[in-house]
This record gives C-alpha cells, sequence and structure tokens, in this order.
C-alpha cells in the first residue's frame, strides 16, 4: 500500500501535528506513506515530521489558490503513484477527492470539525460518495460525519487523534501563598472562544468578585486576534492577560497551570484539553467536540454552553473561590484520560482503520 497523505499545511497546531504519530501507525502496518502539503503556512510542524523519517512535498503556494494547488497535486500523485489517498481537512479532502476521481485512486478523508463553513459542506456534500472510508478524529464527530453526509456504518470509522504520553511533566499543585496560574493552549482566533473570556472576566468584574487568591491567565499561540484579546482585557478591568505567543514546548507550558480554560465556540477532539488533563490539570471547557465525552463535569472540571460568558463566569468564580481543590480534580482528570487514550488504543484504532481498508481491497497495488 502506498499512500499519500495530504494535508493542508505544516502550520503548528492542529491537524499537521499528530501526522508523525498517525503515519508511524501506518508505516508499521506495512505501508509506504509520503507527505504532501498544499502550502507551508509557519511550518512549526515541519520538523517532526522530518524527525520521524517521513519524506515531506512542500508546494510553494497559498491558501486560496485552489487551481495552482490541485494542478501541483496532480503532477505529484502521477509521479508518486499511490494507491490510497488520505485527506485531512476541508481543501486538502476536496483537491485529494477530484483528483482520486480522475485518477481512479481510493480515498480515506480525515475529519477533525464538527463544523464546517458553508462552502466546504456544500463541496464535500457533493462528494460524500466518493470517499472509501470517512474517518472521525473523535467520537463526536464521527456521529455527526455519518449524519451529515449520510454515511453508512461499512464507510465509517473513528481514530481519536490522541495518545497519552505517560512521561509528560505534571502540573504541581496550587500551594497557599502562590499566585494560581490559569492558561489555555490554542490559535488566537474566534473560533478559540478568548473573547468569551474576556467577557466572563468583564463579568466578574460587574459582579463584585474577589478571588480570595491573586490569579493570571496565560494563552500559548499566535493569531490575528491578539490585539483584540488584549484590548478586551483591558476593558475588562483585567491586568493579569499574558499572550505568551507559540510555545514550542507546549506539555512545559501546562506543567505551569494549575487550571486549564478552554472557551472554544467549536471543536474536534481538542488536542490541548486532552494535554491538560494528561498534565493532572482540571478544566474549565466549553461542551464541544469531544470534550464532554471526555471531561466529567463536577469531577474533573467543569463544562459550560459555547459562546454563553455567565456560564463561563459562575465557572471561573466556582474554582477561583476554593483553588485547594483544583488538585485533586486535576488528579481524577488525569485518571480519565490515562485508559481513554493509551497508546495502545490508538495503534489498535489505525490499525482497524487499515484492515477495514484491506478487507475490501482499498489500497492494493495494481
Amino acid at each position: 500500500m502506498r499512500i499519500a497523505y495530504i494535508i493542508n499545511s505544516v502550520e503548528g497546531g492542529g491537524a499537521a501535528l499528530p501526522v508523525p504519530a498517525v503515519t508511524r501507525v501506518l508505516r508499521d502496518a506495512g505501508a509506504h506513506v509520503e507527505v504532501f502539503v498544499l502550502t507551508r503556512r509557519d511550518e512549526r510542524a515541519l520538523p517532526q515530521m522530518l524527525a520521524a523519517g517521513l519524506q515531506v512535498h512542500l508546494r510553494e503556494g497559498g491558501n486560496r489558490d485552489h487551481w495552482a494547488a490541485y494542478r501541483w497535486l496532480d503532477r505529484e500523485l502521477a509521479a508518486y503513484r499511490p494507491t490510497l489517498i488520505w485527506t485531512s481537512l476541508s481543501r486538502a479532502t476536496v483537491i485529494g477527492l477530484l483528483l482520486g476521481w480522475r485518477r481512479a485512486i481510493p480515498v480515506a478523508c480525515w475529519q477533525h470539525n464538527a463544523f464546517l463553513e458553508r462552502g466546504n459542506l456544500n463541496l464535500l456534500r457533493a462528494l460524500r460518495r466518493r470517499p472509501a472510508l470517512w474517518i472521525g478524529d473523535s467520537d463526536l464527530v464521527s456521529t455527526v460525519t455519518a449524519e451529515r453526509f449520510g454515511v453508512p456504518p461499512e464507510r465509517m470509522a473513528c481514530w481519536p487523534l490522541f495518545t497519552i504520553d505517560p512521561g509528560a511533566p505534571q502540573a504541581q499543585a496550587w500551594r497557599p501563598g502562590q499566585t494560581l496560574q490559569l492558561g489555555s493552549l490554542g490559535r488566537l482566533q474566534p473560533a478559540k472562544g478568548y473573547g468569551v473570556l474576556m467577557d466572563a472576566l468583564a463579568l466578574l468584574n460587574q459582579r463584585g468578585f474577589v478571588a480570595p487568591v491573586p490569579f493570571e491567565i496565560a494563552i500559548a499561540g499566535d493569531g490575528n486576534e491578539r490585539e483584540t484579546i488584549a484590548r478586551a482585557a483591558q476593558r475588562a478591568g483585567f491586568a493579569g492577560l499574558r499572550l505568551v505567543g507559540f510555545s514550542e514546548r507546549p506539555l512545559d507550558f501546562l506543567a505551569g497551570l494549575h487550571l486549564y480554560v478552554q472557551p472554544s465556540l467549536r471543536e474536534g477532539l481538542c488536542i490541548g484539553v486532552h494535554e491538560a488533563m494528561q498534565a493532572g490539570l482540571p478544566v474549565i471547557a466549553s461542551a464541544v467536540g469531544q470534550i464532554p465525552y471526555t471531561l466529567e463535569a463536577g469531577r474533573s472540571g467543569w463544562l459550560v454552553p459555547p459562546g454563553d460568558a455567565n456560564a463561563l463566569a459562575d465557572a471561573l468564580a466556582a474554582a477561583l473561590a476554593n483553588p485547594g481543590r483544583l488538585a485533586a480534580m486535576g488528579q481524577a482528570a488525569r485518571a480519565r484520560v490515562l485508559p481513554l487514550f493509551s497508546g495502545a488504543a490508538f495503534r489498535q484504532a489505525g490499525e482497524r482503520v487499515l484492515e477495514r481498508l484491506r478487507a475490501r481491497g482499498v489500497g492494493d497495488a495494481g
């Protein structure tokens, strides 16, 4: 089996980061895999791919020159001659499906988000019968994809894109006298809901809430909403916000926190929440994507409706009012994710996907 793994970019964060782990499973099962990237962007995910020994083909181009991307990938596929195309995210999936149709190559399509922009949704609906297999990166995304596109069970699979690192650094319990450290990992864009977080802080200020201990909030990520978020924090009267930029060592960043906050408006799996729970952190998060399937409200954290600043303010007030209980909630969070997302479970899910493809003759040479 020769797999052409097509991704939108090698940007740090998002669907590019799990590529080394995913392709390791595919290669260990006997597949030859090369990665084809439609645009470079910040390239922060590239070093890990190269360190994993992957052959990565990079296109010089932008995010919206779709016809140029199509023609480039067509030439690359003609030279590589894959027996299976594997796509990730909507742009790569649409182009991959069209070229799979043109070249009579079966296509397996990742889905990473329950939300799709209208244009992408319409294109994927038009092409919904072409994938040999749809793959959701979480329980919710798999369910939504099957319902949205009318995918029968034999063409729908689930492979959660997270695996536990048992040796990941662990957060330390808050001690009296310390500043309570809250934080989040995510691109500074509207979908991550950091504007809602600023609104929640403003509401706490309006309510006259005074936390019994000093606290700070650090957000690790880049994006075009940086100045907007900073101004919103000023309007909220909150001086404890730190926008630290992209983190080269996200697990170390998490280990320096006492509480993780994910106010996203939409998500797929949401690796950040799962990495936080792995680090032994309690979590305040929106009930989107995989998060409500994993996070146990009241035991390992708080779940709030997406976009609901009042509910988020209530959760923050509850957490800040009793920082002494956060460490125990964090240990409950870690105990929850360890068995659910073990390395063995990740590998077995991937092997099952390959077995299903091979059982139908998908990806066989000739």
